[in-house]
């Protein structure tokens, strides 16, 4: 019986000695639906018990839905679609489930049918609506139903990405939408700014959306650009700040989704950004890096956002940018033996790495891409410049005695010893699993690079080419594949640890 206590207590000390470090992921919840009338209605859910006013928009009247956010910020209420010439189903049982008392519709007969009314009316409820002669007049009536407020956001009427980054922020902030065009500032909207006594503008998006012109008539503009729509958005997010505890996430095009996200992000003060369809843009990935956001809502069904988007958010790699260093290069071969060439091993799984990483949703940069050469100390500055959260420098060994081999990876000590170590350890016994080697362990080592590469930095000897071994193993394409896969994950465990 004693014999068999200390067998368990030897077990269990075993065990919690060798059991692989948990990590913990991001968090990505998907709010979907059957269309986009469900996907409102199913965040609207989100947001509100309860909402006794709804906004209703005609399912494709996007700049309607979008100028409509902080307008219904100030109501407490949802925005919510419906088809023009009937009230959809979905948002039919979502306005019983809300409780919806009453109801105002954005937009003339042509986006919500008179039936549509009719059939609201026919639900006991107050149904009223807010029209224009178009998108532009519209929205100068929605800000008419606003409270007064010294600032307003001017974007271009048919840009609705940039209205939709915006929103959330400007209904925080009490600033109505207001629409221009390519042309030069609306009259309607000037109009608005001068009754309004506005003191300061906010633009969004570039001189192709709101030119020159435009933007020198508006008071105290500032201009919010990018690149592109979700560049234009991670900049919004970086100069006009909203929580992140649960940041909303909305495919860039799909208008629909984006405006119901846009509402309830406004309610929660969340931050709102952007993806494509199949995987998360740089500049968002940027972003989220930068503020460490790690819990997200997205909105859409597979089909919008895809289940590989959905993974790279939940990778806790995402966003965090790796700096990988193929050694040697060029005139400078490295170690030489059994038909390989160290600089050759090392060029070929950094390329694998970096792919790998990207797909993960990380942010990569290389010291090199091809058969170049940089100096140690250029390597290093390098990795500093790209301001990047690790260091990881690619290597293959050498020995005289043929009979050495294995892998193995090194830290220093000099800068971030205790991050630098936990990479190490996350790093070394995934690259054994990935390609069958002897484990010769962490160590530490004086290395130049990561000796003065101040984030944490790592070496690592994936083989021994003098090793016929390690050689016949280095040679192969699909193993050092799987060694890029095993570092990787690595690297994913190693964020998902701290």
């Amino acid at each position: 019986m004693r014999f068999e206590i200390k067998w368990l207590l030897l077990t269990v000390i075993v065990l919690c000695l060798y059991t692989p470090p948990v990590f913990a992921q991001n968090t990505a919840i998907r709010i979907d639906g059957n269309n986009r009338y469900e996907v409102a209605v199913n965040t609207a859910k989100k947001g509100w018990s309860t909402a006794s006013t709804v906004l209703l928009v005609g399912k494709d009247a996007y700049a309607d839905a979008v100028s409509a956010v902080p307008f219904a910020y100030q109501q407490d209420a949802p925005v919510l679609l419906t088809n023009a010439g009937s009230l959809s189903g979905a948002t039919r049982t979502g306005l019983q489930q809300l409780k919806t008392n009453r109801v105002i519709i954005l937009g003339g007969t042509a986006s919500v049918s008179e039936k549509v009314v009719t059939q609201l009316k026919a639900m006991n409820l107050s149904v009223s609506r807010i029209t224009g002669k178009n998108r532009y007049d519209l929205a100068l009536h929605i800000a008419k139903r606003m409270k007064s407020a010294d600032g307003a956001v001017i974007v271009n009427g048919s840009a609705y990405a940039d209205a939709v980054a915006i929103a959330p922020y400007a209904a925080k902030q009490g600033y109505p939408i207001l629409l221009t065009d390519e042309q030069g500032l609306r009259h309607e909207t000037a109009n608005l700014l001068k009754n309004r006594a506005v003191k300061r503008t906010i633009v969004i998006g570039g001189e192709s959306s709101v030119n020159k012109t435009a933007y020198g008539q508006l008071p105290s503009p500032t201009r919010i650009s990018g690149a592109n729509r979700y560049e234009v958005a991670a900049r919004i997010a970086k100069t006009y700040p909203l929580k992140t505890s649960h940041t909303y996430m909305s495919n860039g095009y799909a208008y629909a989704d984006a405006a119901a996200a846009a509402s309830i992000a406004a309610k929660q003060g969340q931050t709102l950004l952007l993806t494509n369809d199949q995987t998360v843009p740089n500049a968002t990935r940027s972003i989220i890096g930068a503020k460490k956001i790690s819990t997200f809502h997205v909105l859409g069904g597979t089909s919008t956002v895809s289940t590989n988007v959905i993974s790279q958010l939940k990778n806790p790699v995402l966003g965090q940018t790796i700096f990988i260093d193929p050694g040697h290069g060029a005139q400078d071969a490295g170690a030489i033996g059994n038909g390989l060439l160290e600089k050759n091993v090392n060029l070929e799984v950094g390329l694998k790495l970096q792919t790998k990483l990207n797909q993960a949703g990380a942010l990569t940069a290389m010291s090199r891409t091809s058969d170049t050469f940089d100096s140690l100390q250029t390597r290093v500055k390098k990795g500093a410049n790209a301001n990047a959260d690790v260091f990881i420098s690619i290597h293959a060994n050498a020995n005289d005695n043929s009979s050495a081999n294995g892998t193995e990876t090194y830290y220093d000590t000099s800068y971030a010893a205790t991050d630098s170590l936990k990479l190490a350890q996350r790093i070394q016994p995934r690259m054994v699993n990935a390609l069958g080697t002897k484990d010769r362990g962490v160590k530490t080592a004086g290395f130049y690079v990561i000796k003065y590469s101040r984030m944490p930095s790592v070496l690592l000897e994936t083989g021994f080419v003098t090793s016929p071994i390690d050689a016949n193993v280095l040679k192969s394409s699909t193993n050092k594949l799987q060694l890029a896969s095993g570092i990787a994950n690595g690297v994913s465990t190693y964020f998902g640890s701290k």
